[in-house]
């Protein structure tokens, strides 16, 4: 198997890495690293350069991609971090430190995906393609080229798709698919042909004399590497050229002209000890010991064959295999990782849309619940206001109504039965002095007068009683004053004390407020058995307090509000109507406390 299918990473840059415009390139981007401009003009020279180094001089490139990483992460610079650790895993590959070219790859691999930079990912999927080649996880290495091959389309990369198809092609050598082989190579041949691309003809003509030599068609394939060859000198890329004349000492060893397989092999050798390339000149002594030994020179073959395994030992093991493939297993983890806590991070921000939602649709339930009740206690408050109302008016009207038919009740008393009863009494007098009567008629004419006037008198008081006329004249401290001076004193001793009726209340309210003091003096005359009465009326700026205590026997309010309590609520009633507050203290033996407060508005008198 020949060294050409190693390494290709001339697509990648724009020219020959050896030509003369080539070292010019490279001398000026030299100038611009040692000038004094600011360090952070200089990371994409720092770049540039160590790419088109990366195939020329490993150590070199190394070293400065190292110089250009310090600027770089000064100033935090991705893009160029992970492209200078790309040239560094490109010139630790080819000097056959396998590990640390998987490390820089993978790392670099990262940042171009994470900043979807497809052209960079594309080209760094191509170096760990051939990881996997070189390694013989053709599988993988297969599967990585055709990540690369469709971003190489997606960007319409026509000579990142002709570096894939050779790049490839090499895989299906491996297994044994000439024909696929082949078609891979023609296909990139015929893109580089219409690129009119000089160097990619080059490796085409390369990698199609490879596949010939396999097939032992070896004039086919002497033609396609000389063809390569000339090309490459024409271009003056050593790198290729050392890749050349390696693949013609090959060609030649297995066709038999062992003098120029020799020679070819000498001039590769002289070629990669200058560059470098360990893994190059490690085959090529291989394939030197097998030609020594079949020309008889055995113990040139014995040294080439030591030469060949020192240089194998020092680049590749088994161990070093099994850190890349740990390398590998560590990036996809930590892409599978990345992945999973991107999916999780999808899934916790539609939870939380979910939860938001839900939280906003419950909430606009409870709001639109709290509204909806608050209109409802509204309504019903406000029907509650209005039932108040029409119940206010209601008793107002029966107050007024009861009050309007006393009036007439007492009107009609006065002027009704009263003025007959008069006439009656006038008559019944005018009678007497017309007859002669003896002493026994006399006396029953004088009782029956007597009786007439003591009708008239309790008329007239009973008139007074319903519509007492100095309530209407005076107000209701006089008409108090009035009603506790008419009774008898031996009977009941009433103490009447009033402040502060400067102005008159509402009619109703002095009217409502004179028959509940009524109907106490009236039930304590009837069922208190009280010798002593005290009646204080106040009327303050907040409305009017009236306290009427007694001496009597008392009650029990509990039995009274259930037995007897029509007088008491018909005190309650009315103070209810005035919006008012009535406290009744009493137990039997211990006499009776009534405190009154009604809140009004004052006339003037």
């Amino acid at each position: 198997m020949t060294l050409r299918h190693l390494v290709t990473i001339i697509w990648i840059l724009s020219l020959p890495f050896t030509s003369f415009a080539q070292m010019n390139v490279i001398d000026s981007l030299r100038g611009v690293i040692n000038s004094s401009i600011p360090p952070i003009q200089k990371l994409q020279a720092y770049v540039q350069l160590t790419g088109r180094m990366s195939t020329v001089s490993f150590n070199e490139t190394i070293r400065l991609s190292e110089d250009g990483l310090k600027i770089a992460e000064q100033y935090r610079d991705s893009i160029v971090i992970a492209g200078l650790n790309r040239n560094i895993g490109i010139a630790s590959y080819f000097k056959g430190d396998y590990e640390a070219a998987a490390t820089r790859y993978y790392f670099a691999l990262g940042v171009f995906e994470r900043f979807n930079k497809q052209q960079e990912t594309a080209n760094t999927l191509n170096d760990i393609a051939k990881l996997y080649r070189k390694s013989r996880d053709l599988k993988r290495a297969a599967a990585t080229y055709e990540l690369a091959l469709q971003l190489f389309r997606t960007l319409k990369d026509s000579s990142g798709v002709q570096m894939i198809l050779n790049e490839s092609g090499v895989v299906y050598e491996y297994e044994g698919n000439y024909d696929e082989a082949l078609r891979r190579y023609r296909a990139s041949l015929s893109i580089a042909e219409k690129l009119n691309d000089t160097v990619g003809k080059g490796w085409c003509y390369n990698f199609i004399a490879g596949v010939y030599l396999l097939q032992n068609k070896y004039e086919e394939a002497e033609d396609y590497n000389l063809r390569a060859l000339a090309i490459r000198q024409q271009t003056n890329d050593s790198f290729a050229i050392t890749l050349s004349f390696s693949d013609l000492g090959n060609l030649y060893s297995s066709w038999g002209k062992y003098d120029r397989a020799e020679y070819y092999f000498n001039q590769s050798n002289l070629l990669g000890d200058k560059m470098g390339y360990k893994e190059l000149v490690s085959n090529n002594y291989q394939s030197m010991s097998q030609l020594a030994s079949t020309m008889g020179k055995y113990k040139e073959a014995f040294e080439y064959f030591k030469w060949h395994t020192q240089l194998k030992d020092s680049i590749f093991n088994a161990q070093k295999t099994r850190q890349i493939e740990e390398i590998s297993t560590i990036y996809e983890t930590t892409k599978k990782e990345k992945q999973i806590q991107e999916q999780r991070n999808t899934l916790r921000k539609r939870n939380q849309l979910l939860y938001s939602t839900i939280g906003l649709l419950l909430l606009s339930i409870i709001i639109g619940t709290l509204l909806y009740n608050r209109y409802k206690w509204k309504q019903q408050a406000k029907m509650q206001i209005e039932i108040l109302n029409q119940q206010e008016l209601a008793a107002r009207a029966v107050l007024e109504a009861e009050e309007k038919e006393r009036s007439r009740i007492a009107k009609d008393l006065h002027d009704g039965v009263g003025q007959m009863m008069s006439a009656a009494r006038m008559n019944l007098s005018s009678f007497s002095n017309t007859i002669q009567l003896n002493d026994e008629k006399e006396q029953s004419l004088s009782n029956i007068i007597k009786l007439v006037d003591d009708s008239c008198k309790e008329v007239r008081a009973v008139s007074h009683s319903m519509m007492p006329q100095v309530l209407l004249s005076k107000g209701l401290a006089e008409a108090v004053e009035e009603l506790t001076a008419k009774i008898n004193k031996d009977v009941l001793k009433i103490n009447f004390h009033s402040e502060g009726f400067t102005e008159r209340p509402d009619g109703n309210v002095e009217t409502i407020l004179y028959r509940i003091i009524q109907e106490c003096v009236n039930n304590v005359l009837k069922h208190a058995e009280a010798t002593h009465m005290d009646i204080a009326m106040f009327k303050e700026a907040d409305g009017i307090s009236i306290t009427i205590e007694d001496d009597g026997k008392g009650f029990d309010t509990n039995a009274a509000g259930k037995n007897e309590g029509i007088g008491l609520k018909n005190i309650q009633n009315r103070i209810r109507f005035l919006k008012g507050v009535v406290d009744f203290d009493s137990a039997p033996g211990k006499g009776t406390s009534i405190v009154i407060h009604v809140p009004l508005q004052t006339k003037a008198l």
